[in-house]
């Protein structure tokens, strides 16, 4: 690893940026986030990480942010809540960023990007990570792009925690097979480039070992939890209607470019690669990998433990609302 190599990392609070923080200070990397709500990122601080506060779209910000450092990873992207389009806060954002960087001549960059994103432009999130991307290899940085498909966390949210609660778990009627990553090997994936020389100026597929279909997910849910999943299937058409509904409104525009998203996840595209090539080229271990299996596995086990560990100081009644 390259000891006290710093590091600026861009979306740091996010559920992959973090992930990417804690491994960089573990490599022995100084790392520096810019974030733009300081005190919501005081965990960040205690970790190690300098923060700065700034946005994208405010150059003078990145100036002062990108100071002194060797490398960026850029794991940022716009939040559900906010008002304003992708192409507001992602691509005047990137635009900004990397213009920045070659400025101030901070060449070495790593951009967490999305797989198959040439295939999807009429979706605005992959539109413009594929525009960057060819931003960058048109650029004189030294990138490596890492193209990812859709990660562990997201399976909680959308399968795990609904099946435990007894709710209906949305499925498109198309829904694409997908090789879902947990976001801490991915950002040893995102650690590992800024030590690998051949990975510069290239661009790898990062995905799990399995590609997984939605029915074997909620079959693997309902085997961990012991309880049958309420499955209701979505027609494409239906969510074809509520983008076209809520972009009417420049206050949902955003909820609008978000749902574009499920031309993706419904397409019936298998979002997979393969990976025995950019193992090598980082020099990581694949049997180190998490599978599915073994993280839905231990989320139940834990949430499961300690719903028990509650239902012994709960009364009857109360005991009856416990979702198992």
């Amino acid at each position: 690893m390259v000891s006290g190599m710093k590091v600026l990392i861009i979306g740091g609070t996010g559920t992959l940026g973090r992930q990417i923080a804690r491994k960089a200070i573990d490599a022995g990397m100084q790392v520096r986030c810019m974030v733009r709500r300081p005190r919501k990122a005081s965990y960040l601080q205690e970790w190690g990480c300098e923060l700065t506060q700034g946005d994208l779209l405010n150059k003078k910000d990145l100036e002062y942010s990108l100071g002194g450092v060797d490398a960026l990873i850029d794991a940022s992207t716009s939040r559900a809540d906010d008002p304003r389009s992708v192409y507001e806060t992602d691509w005047e954002g990137k635009l900004n960023l990397f213009s920045a960087c070659q400025d101030l001549e901070v060449k070495r960059v790593v951009f967490l990007s999305l797989l198959a994103a040439e295939k999807f432009r009429k979706v605005p999130l992959m539109d413009i990570k594929f525009c960057t991307e060819k931003m960058l290899e048109d650029s004189s940085l030294d990138f490596t792009i890492l193209q990812g498909a859709a990660f562990m966390q997201g399976v909680i949210g959308q399968f795990a925690i609904p099946i435990l609660d007894s709710q209906p778990v949305w499925i498109s009627g198309n829904a694409s097979e997908i090789a879902y990553m947990n976001t801490e090997d991915m950002a040893e994936f995102a650690v590992a480039a800024l030590t690998r020389p051949k990975t510069i100026r290239k661009s790898y597929a990062v995905v799990g070992p399995k590609c997984w279909k939605s029915e074997d997910v909620v079959k693997l849910c309902e085997g961990f939890s012991n309880k049958q999943a309420k499955i209701l299937r979505v027609s494409p058409a239906l969510i074809s209607v509520a983008k076209t509904l809520v972009s009417f409104f420049q206050s949902t525009l955003n909820v609008a470019e978000r749902l574009a998203f499920a031309d993706v996840s419904g397409s019936g595209t298998k979002l997979d690669a393969p990976m025995e090539e950019t193992y090598n080229d980082f020099g990581l271990d694949p049997s180190r990998t998490t599978n599915l299996d073994s993280y839905i596995k231990e989320y139940y086990d834990v949430i499961l433990k300690r719903l028990r560990e509650m239902e012994a100081d709960l009364n009857k009644e109360q005991r009856k609302k416990l979702p198992f």
